[in-house]
């Protein structure tokens, strides 16, 4: 057996550091034009951590049921059992447990609060759509987002976006901090209040969506060293982008919370939408790992070029 991969970090983890003392300086923004109560901000505080702590130790079943996901066995998925129990080797990592979602939308995740109680799941779609190779190549991205910890990342990031759209909602009820009686004060306080309504969440939100691409680059980078095929994660994106555009998965609130942990989005994107989705643009990603395969000394005969559709085809 050869020696297992190193796990690597990243200078990305500052980058992701910076961005949740972004998020704190939003909280105390919003609850200084708030009612400016301690009893406010202890209460929602306190939902972000009891909201992050369920949404991470219970992260594995919350995700696969929400995708009515069903555990399969190594006789029922042998060649998926065998991908992944080579990369899990490979990575010196347990075995995770592997599911299977109902659905013809081609996609997958991986969840699990650690490496022991890791899982990974397939959309039945995925696994018509793509070669073993591809399925590797899609396997090593998700092992690695339970390997970089990126579940326990995902969840704060998710909590505290949370607690900063409900914190500028209660303006609604609360109204400005302001008790003065200058007249202008009050005024100045009364539109900080409505800025801060309106773009306090779109804040959160937009850090929580640079959080989510961050880590999608650093498991493309990961899982690339992880399978030594940057190309087959290429080639399998592409496959992926331009049949969800065409079979995009049904919208509801458990496949829009379990969303951003695809390895691509399962929802048809269509303009501005694009903007703000946790993965980075797919054409971004291939052309990295497209420079990774060059720097490792592999060339395809395939190119991925963007359709006027917003797809993606190999020629």
């Amino acid at each position: 057996m050869g020696e297992a991969m190193k796990i690597r970090g990243h200078a990305n983890g500052l980058k992701t550091l910076l961005l949740f003392s972004l998020m704190w300086v939003l909280i105390f923004l919003v609850w200084f034009f708030t009612s400016r109560s301690t009893g406010t901000l202890g209460f929602y505080v306190a939902v972000a951590v009891v909201m992050t702590f369920g949404s991470y130790w219970f992260s594995d079943s919350l995700a696969l049921s929400s995708m009515q996901a069903v555990q399969v066995s190594e006789q029922e998925q042998p060649q998926l059992y065998a991908i992944v129990r080579e990369l899990a080797t490979k990575a010196n990592k347990p075995m995770p447990r592997i599911y299977v979602a109902p659905t013809m939308s081609p996609n997958a995740f991986a969840t699990g609060r650690n490496e022991r109680h890791a899982a990974v799941c397939c959309t039945q779609g995925i696994l018509q759509l793509l070669d073993e190779r591809e399925i590797r190549g899609v396997l090593s991205h998700e092992l690695m987002h339970v390997y970089n910890r990126d579940i326990l990342t995902s969840s704060i990031a998710s909590a505290m976006s949370m607690v900063i759209t409900y914190l500028a909602y209660s303006l609604r009820f609360f109204g400005g901090a302001s008790r003065s009686d200058n007249d202008r004060d009050n005024q100045v306080s009364a539109i900080g209040a409505l800025l801060t309504l309106v773009l306090a969440p779109i804040g959160a939100s937009l850090i929580q969506m640079a959080i989510s691409r961050t880590r999608e680059y650093d498991a493309d980078e990961d899982g690339s060293s992880l399978s030594g095929d940057p190309l087959a994660l290429a080639s399998a994106l592409a496959k992926i982008e331009n049949t969800v555009q065409q079979v995009p998965m049904r919208q509801t609130a458990g496949t829009e919370n379990i969303s951003a942990s695809m390895i691509s989005s399962p929802f048809r994107m269509q303009d501005i939408n694009r903007l703000f989705s946790t993965h980075p643009p797919t054409d971004q990603r291939i052309a990295r790992l497209q420079q990774m395969a060059d720097d490792l000394g592999q060339h395809s005969d395939r190119e991925y070029a963007s359709s006027f559709d917003g797809g993606y085809q190999q020629y």
